[in-house]
């Protein structure tokens, strides 16, 4: 229920972060139930110009009051009472979740993600579920059967994706913080894109238990957050070990202590300086290099000979890993079904009505890749070729703490700008690495470029080795003094 000058109005959630709403939230000075009504008022306003929500859920309210028993109980966590937005393919028990695909248009959960379910016991409150490319398959949030959601720096611009709408949740405060999933960089192209923090984890770090597969050897589920230490708090709250999950960590492997303060950070230049990575992402990100160099670190060359081969094998190995994954949605158990005169044709009409052409040409792409004849001549090699860029970053990280890139070749480019798919499988160059080889991986905020009069958020890409989450949150913290 509304109320005259409810202390919610009140709220500037703009500067809010995790410690700051806990903090007045055990004083007193506003109510969970007032947190919440913060962000759905901000919500009714906006949400129908971006289109980050597809829905906010009726029990908001409902969990705000149990979070706020938890505070009086003396049970409350840090998570506790944090209004949060949760990626369309995400399992909460009881709620749609669609992948934004005509496939899976009124699937409802019948069990909680594993990483819900973690969140849920620390008093979490959902506000509700964000939209994303049809089946995380996008760089844009284009492909989405509910309409695209739009950059709130600049509303003729792309958000970003396929995590598009909780990215852009978190930067139009919508929400705290949020959740998404990345495949090839789906948490961070969207967090440069609309200049906030993502955060990809380790592969096995956080449990896929309850995330719609795409590529399995591939998926991450990830927050996104406006500061690298709300970034840390959720990764904290949800990382470890789940019996659900075969590919989970398989002990609590965090935190690992950090021992220096000043890094060797090694800079990839013949990717960096490429043709095709924007003239001002180029400047913007040495720019980046030298406010680290004051700070102390030391930024020098790495050679990764085969870097530059990271794209090629993405897309051979996630479109095989896809036409395996969603080869189970044949309308027979549950989402859509069309019937044919036979099951063959009930099979052909629902696959082909059920996908968007981006999902039907990944399927296309992944099938030939793993059919005889194909097989050797491209999926072996690219598997092969994934090992030996798993053993150049080994041995990089014996010399370098990190590696550094821009997030983005480019800023957000305009809505339908990139309608041949090569062009935006281009974006992905400097982000499918940390999923190839299973790093940690953050993108964070480095400035603004003027573009079209319009000023558009870039962010620069860490990479640290397996399990070395907390040297991404150090030197993000440090770097974000300086932004």
């Amino acid at each position: 229920m509304r109320r005259g000058k409810s202390s919610y109005m009140k709220i500037n959630l703009k500067e809010l972060t995790i410690n700051k709403a806990h903090e007045s939230l055990k004083k007193g000075e506003y109510t969970v139930t007032d947190l919440v009504n913060a962000y759905l008022e901000v919500i009714k306003e906006k949400n129908s110009e971006l289109n980050a929500y597809l829905e906010v859920y009726d029990d908001v309210l409902a969990q705000a009051k149990v979070a706020e028993e938890m505070f009086k109980s003396g049970t409350a966590t840090l998570m506790t009472g944090i209004p949060m937005a949760v990626k369309d393919n995400i399992l909460i028990k009881g709620q749609i979740a669609s992948a934004c695909s005509t496939m899976l248009k009124n699937y409802t959960a019948t069990y909680d993600s594993t990483i819900v379910e973690k969140l849920k016991k620390q008093g979490v409150v959902f506000l509700g579920r964000t939209n994303m490319d049809d089946s995380a398959m996008g760089g844009s949030t284009e492909s989405s059967i509910y309409g695209l959601t739009k950059n709130p720096h600049d509303l003729n611009r792309v958000a970003g994706g396929s995590s598009g709408g909780s990215a852009v949740a978190v930067s139009a405060n919508l929400a705290l913080v949020s959740l998404g999933s990345d495949t090839g960089g789906s948490i961070r192209e969207p967090a440069s894109f609309c200049g906030i923090v993502g955060l990809k984890p380790t592969y096995g770090a956080v449990s896929r238990y309850g995330l719609m597969a795409l590529g399995s050897s591939l998926d991450c589920i990830g927050p996104f957050a406006k500061t690298v230490e709300d970034v840390e708090i959720i990764f904290r709250a949800v990382a470890g070990h789940d019996v659900m999950d075969s590919t989970s960590v398989s002990e609590d492997t965090y935190p690992k202590p950090i021992s220096k303060s000043k890094l060797n950070i090694g800079v990839p230049w013949s990717l960096v300086d490429q043709d095709g990575v924007d003239t001002k992402v180029k400047d913007n990100f040495k720019r980046a290099v030298e406010s680290l160099e004051k700070l102390g670190h030391a930024v020098k060359d790495v050679s990764l000979p085969n870097l530059g081969l990271s794209l090629a094998i993405y897309y051979i190995i996630m479109p095989a890993e896809a036409s395996s994954n969603l080869a189970r949605y044949d309308g027979v158990r549950y989402g859509l079904h069309v019937d044919g005169k036979n099951l063959l044709e009930d099979y052909l009409l629902t696959k082909g009505k059920g996908y968007g052409k981006e999902v039907r040409r990944r399927i296309l792409l992944g099938t030939y890749v793993l059919s005889s004849g194909y097989y050797d001549a491209y999926y072996s090699k690219a598997q092969t070729a994934r090992e030996i860029l798993k053993q150049e970053f080994t041995t990089a990280f014996k010399e370098f703490d990190l590696i550094l890139t821009p997030t983005a070749p480019m800023p957000a480019w305009k809505i339908g700008e990139k309608s041949d798919p090569l062009s935006m499988y281009l974006a992905d160059v400097f982000t499918v690495t940390a999923n190839i080889i299973g790093v940690p991986s953050i993108s964070i905020p480095s400035g603004f470029i003027e573009v079209e009069g319009k000023s558009l958020p870039l962010g620069i890409q860490f990479m640290a080795p397996h399990d070395h989450e907390e040297l991404l949150f150090a030197i993000g913290k440090d770097f974000e003094k300086l932004v």
